[in-house]
Protein backbone atom coordinates (compact mmCIF):
# COMPACT_ATOMS: atom_id res chain seq x y z
CA UNK A 1 0.00 0.00 0.00
CA UNK A 2 1.08 3.50 -0.72
CA UNK A 3 0.62 6.03 2.00
CA UNK A 4 1.65 10.01 1.57
CA UNK A 5 1.57 11.98 4.46
CA UNK A 6 1.58 16.21 3.86
CA UNK A 7 2.49 18.89 6.43
CA UNK A 8 1.21 22.27 6.06
CA UNK A 9 1.24 25.32 8.77
CA UNK A 10 3.27 25.81 11.51
CA UNK A 11 5.01 28.76 12.84
CA UNK A 12 6.95 29.12 9.85
CA UNK A 13 4.96 27.75 7.36
CA UNK A 14 7.25 25.34 5.80
CA UNK A 15 5.45 22.25 4.30
CA UNK A 16 7.04 19.17 4.45
CA UNK A 17 5.97 15.60 2.84
CA UNK A 18 6.64 11.79 2.50
CA UNK A 19 5.37 9.11 1.05
CA UNK A 20 6.33 5.40 1.31
CA UNK A 21 5.39 1.97 -0.01
CA UNK A 22 4.39 -0.58 3.06
CA UNK A 23 2.64 -3.83 3.63
CA UNK A 24 2.38 -6.31 5.94
CA UNK A 25 -0.98 -6.36 8.98
CA UNK A 26 0.61 -3.65 11.22
CA UNK A 27 0.41 -0.72 8.87
CA UNK A 28 -2.97 -2.09 7.06
CA UNK A 29 -4.27 -2.24 10.26
CA UNK A 30 -2.79 1.58 11.77
CA UNK A 31 -4.19 3.04 7.94
CA UNK A 32 -7.31 1.23 8.20
CA UNK A 33 -8.05 3.10 11.43
CA UNK A 34 -6.94 6.37 10.47
CA UNK A 35 -9.22 6.22 7.52
CA UNK A 36 -11.99 5.15 9.82
CA UNK A 37 -11.30 7.76 12.20
CA UNK A 38 -11.40 11.17 9.37
CA UNK A 39 -14.27 13.59 10.13
CA UNK A 40 -13.61 14.30 13.56
CA UNK A 41 -12.67 17.89 14.46
CA UNK A 42 -11.38 19.70 11.59
CA UNK A 43 -10.63 23.45 14.01
CA UNK A 44 -6.59 24.41 14.03
CA UNK A 45 -5.38 26.12 16.49
CA UNK A 46 -2.61 29.54 15.29
CA UNK A 47 0.44 27.92 14.17
CA UNK A 48 -0.96 24.89 14.11
CA UNK A 49 0.15 21.92 11.70
CA UNK A 50 -2.49 20.58 9.17
CA UNK A 51 -2.10 16.76 7.57
CA UNK A 52 -2.98 15.13 4.54
CA UNK A 53 -2.85 11.75 5.03
CA UNK A 54 -3.49 9.42 1.77
CA UNK A 55 -3.33 5.93 1.47
CA UNK A 56 -3.85 4.20 -1.80
CA UNK A 57 -6.08 7.32 -2.96
CA UNK A 58 -8.26 7.71 -0.34
CA UNK A 59 -7.18 11.11 1.48
CA UNK A 60 -8.30 12.25 4.84
CA UNK A 61 -7.48 15.55 6.73
CA UNK A 62 -6.84 16.63 9.92
CA UNK A 63 -4.94 19.34 11.82
CA UNK A 64 -3.32 19.98 15.52
CA UNK A 65 -3.91 19.35 18.55
CA UNK A 66 -7.33 17.37 17.06
CA UNK A 67 -5.07 14.32 15.78
CA UNK A 68 -5.94 11.15 17.56
CA UNK A 69 -3.34 8.40 18.57
CA UNK A 70 -3.64 6.43 15.16
CA UNK A 71 -3.06 9.62 12.73
CA UNK A 72 -0.01 10.59 15.14
CA UNK A 73 1.70 7.29 14.79
CA UNK A 74 1.19 7.37 11.01
CA UNK A 75 2.36 10.65 10.67
CA UNK A 76 5.21 9.95 12.79
CA UNK A 77 6.33 7.10 10.57
CA UNK A 78 5.62 8.11 7.62
CA UNK A 79 7.51 11.45 8.18
CA UNK A 80 10.01 10.27 10.11
CA UNK A 81 10.07 12.81 13.29
CA UNK A 82 7.41 13.61 16.07
CA UNK A 83 4.27 15.20 14.91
Amino acid sequence: MRIRVRRTGGFAGIERSAEVEVSGPEWESLSSTVLAESGGDDRGVPDGFSYEITVDGTTVRCRDPHLTDAQRTLVTRVLKEGA
